[in-house]
């Protein structure tokens, strides 16, 4: 990952319908696959988009050690998804031994790699990568209720990443950083849609009005500044070329699947708390 300067924006055409197009996918799969399949649907969607996210994310930041990354983060996605599946009464606390596991595991990794070129970037990059997808995995914690918890969580998410994105298509101001294509209309009217999806959809989770609000906005708040900090990403990577080598698509992907994964234990908690 580089350190220098961010350059002058990309188009908006590139940048924002992708990402939208994306995100109704990700809510999509999050929200259809475990009512047909149950259980193993959501096993399904959420490992589609750890996968995802791994293979992406590495590719958009340029981090060393190719396969072995790789080969860290997926192993990090599936033993995350061990532990709230396999247990009859699985806690979001198990997710801390696989954190700390593949911590130590990405560190050996890039420490026993020779040459150690950009090490501490790619240190970086392994720590926010194994904490995304232990993330996702909270996904299937609320998939373990049968109050539609889950469905609400990605259509809240995706319905603020797409209001979002297209807002931003068209007004993408004020700018909320230099260089980045986002603006404050965007976030505030995407923390709306989704405070008002939350509230259209709250009867299958059993939500209050008020309840069902203050979840959509704060889900949604977390999904749009983690969006802004996605489309960084984007913008450095497309602009230096790195990504675009590899795979245009990556750095969409980590604008779509990384305001998922965080918006997952803010979801988890507050479904549970309030």
């Amino acid at each position: 990952m580089s350190s220098s300067a961010v350059p002058s924006p990309t188009p908006a055409l590139p940048h924002h319908l992708p990402a939208a197009g994306l995100a109704v996918v990700a809510a999509g799969l999050l929200a259809g696959l475990p009512a047909t399949l149950g259980d193993l649907g959501a096993l399904a969607a959420v490992l589609a988009l750890q996968l995802a996210l791994v293979l992406s994310w590495v590719l958009a930041t340029g981090m060393q050690g190719f396969a072995a990354s790789l080969a860290v983060g997926t192993a990090a996605a599936v033993a995350a998804d061990l532990a709230m599946v396999l247990p009859e009464d699985p806690e979001p606390g198990g997710l801390l031994a696989v954190l700390a596991v593949g911590f130590l595991t990405a560190v050996l990794q890039q420490m026993l790699r020779s040459p150690r070129h950009d090490l501490v970037d790619s240190l970086a990059g392994s720590a926010v990568l194994l904490t995304a997808v232990g993330a996702l995995a909270a996904l299937l914690l609320l998939a373990r209720s049968d109050d539609g918890r889950l469905v609400v969580t990605a259509l809240v998410a995706g319905t603020a990443l797409l209001v979002g994105h297209l807002i931003d298509q068209v007004l993408p101001r004020p700018q909320l950083a230099p260089g980045v294509p986002r603006g404050l209309t965007g976030a505030v009217l995407a923390v709306l849609a989704g405070a008002a999806t939350a509230w259209a959809v709250r009867g299958p989770a059993d939500l209050g009005m008020l309840r069902a609000l203050a979840v959509g906005a704060a889900v949604a708040g977390v999904v749009a500044l983690v969006a802004v900090a996605g489309s960084y990403l984007a913008v450095e990577t497309t602009a230096e070329g790195e990504a675009e080598a590899l795979s245009p698509w990556a750095p969409t992907v980590v604008q779509v699947v990384l305001p998922f994964a965080a918006c997952a234990p803010v979801a988890l908690g507050l479904l549970t708390v309030l």
